[in-house]
């Protein structure tokens, strides 16, 4: 994959995704979507991968969207940008793979909306989240008034909406935005070291427990239970915990397969 605002770096079964427009502060025009947009669909089918941390280069971890770029967008045009955004981000919740956010600097409007997107969200201690967009005279284009209710809140969330102020990492520890904070040097390693712990679980069950916790947070318990119970009844049509089981009755390590049939 050839990429002139990302790169993709291998380490093993992980895959790091790496935002590169130092000149823009890593900010995110319709060529960096796009390539991102292409890069999930191509990491979704490559099965010498199987997890994915999203990251920045320098100290943004992505600043936002390109203000410069809908500067004289029309109205169809800015709407064209928000569906783009929106179908990339959609990709990212919906990959089968875990994705990792490691924060490292300021993650602002569609950049933190991007955030929102993955499955986990790691930030340095210098990182800074916020969605300023109404300080221009905008809305969050690219579902942030979708998912930063479903993290933080829906008073929190409005608050953030609507104010617009950024928050530090502390905050949103606090507000469950993100789920650690840690010193800027040793972010990516961080990162790096839990999608390391998630990928020695059972892989069918990860990509099974993510669906589960999407698809039931768009339904009510009911719906979501009865997702849950035929994830539950796949996991052992698969094989995974039968072996699963079979290994911790044994005081073994399991011995997943991650071959795609």
């Amino acid at each position: 994959m050839g990429f002139k605002n990302i790169s993709i770096e291998r380490d093993g079964l992980l895959a790091i995704l790496t935002v590169d427009r130092p000149d823009a502060l890593n900010s995110l025009d319709t060529t960096t979507m796009s390539e991102i947009n292409e890069a999930m669909r191509e990491l979704e089918k490559d099965d010498g991968v199987a997890a994915v941390v999203v990251t920045g280069a320098g100290k943004a971890f992505v600043a936002g969207a390109d203000i410069g770029e809908l500067s004289d967008a029309s109205g169809m045009t800015a709407r064209a940008v928000s569906r783009l955004g929106q179908e990339t981000f959609s990709r990212i919740e919906n990959l089968t793979k875990p994705v990792i956010a490691a924060i490292n600097g300021f993650a602002l409007g569609g950049v933190l909306e991007l955030a929102m997107a993955c499955d986990i969200r790691i930030a340095s201690t210098k990182a800074k989240m916020g969605q300023p967009e109404v300080k221009l005279g905008l809305t969050p284009g690219f579902a942030g008034t979708q998912r930063l209710p479903r993290l933080v809140g829906f008073g929190r969330a409005k608050e953030m909406l609507m104010v617009g102020d950024p928050i530090d990492a502390e905050t949103a520890l606090q507000y469950g935005l993100v789920t650690k904070v840690v010193e800027p040097e040793g972010l990516l390693d961080v990162a790096k070291e839990l999608a390391l712990t998630i990928l020695e679980r059972g892989p069918a069950a990860i990509s099974l427990v993510k669906a589960c916790v999407n698809r039931g947070a768009n339904t009510d318990v009911e719906t979501g239970g009865f997702y849950e119970s035929e994830a539950f009844g796949l996991c052992f049509g698969l094989g995974e915990a039968g072996e699963g089981i079979k290994a911790f009755l044994e005081k073994r390590k399991p011995g997943w397969s991650r071959k795609k049939d």
